[in-house]
């Protein structure tokens, strides 16, 4: 596994991820990962934009109005990142084919880093897996909505973590 000096990344023990700093060249396999995450993990959301549009929204919202981390492993393939806004955890995603070896729990460390006090989230009312890993993770439903306050009109639930407890 490569190590890096301080800066952008962060070192991890071995078999672990690597964790950087997501940079503005890191939109289209972002993109990707993403789009290929939704369509695997998610099959029941409707389409409702094209990829191009998700690369621009990438692009133009994510990457700069957002902390985005990027865990990877030490050759530099992507496995997933974490996109946090405030004390929201707007976005999590792996890769499909690296779910469940411990990259979404290291994501999630990463962003309690980042707001320590509280990270609220939303997760689709279907989305079970997610929602399990979530209440494991400590966090715990406070609202739950019919899918009128997301553009897939599909419902949702509001997810909070307090380092209170």
């Amino acid at each position: 596994m490569r190590q890096h000096t301080r800066g952008p990344f962060e070192s991890a023990p071995a078999g672990r991820p690597l964790l950087r700093k997501a940079a503005a060249k890191d939109a289209e396999p972002l993109t990707r990962l993403f789009l290929a995450s939704r369509a695997q993990t998610m099959s029941y959301l409707p389409k409702l934009h094209s990829d191009a549009d998700t690369l621009a929204w990438m692009t133009h919202v994510v990457l700069p109005g957002t902390t985005v981390w990027v865990a990877e492993t030490g050759t530099g393939d992507m496995l997933g990142f974490a996109s946090v806004e405030g004390t929201e955890l707007e976005h999590l995603y792996l890769r499909p084919d690296v779910r469940r070896r411990g990259i979404g729990s290291v994501l999630l460390a990463k962003a309690r880093e980042i707001s320590p006090e509280e990270l609220t989230l939303h997760v689709f009312q279907c989305n079970t897996d997610a929602r399990a890993f979530y209440e494991r993770h400590g966090f715990t439903a406070v609202d739950f909505n019919d899918g009128s306050r997301n553009e897939e009109k599909e419902p949702d639930v509001l997810y909070r973590w307090t380092a209170r407890g």
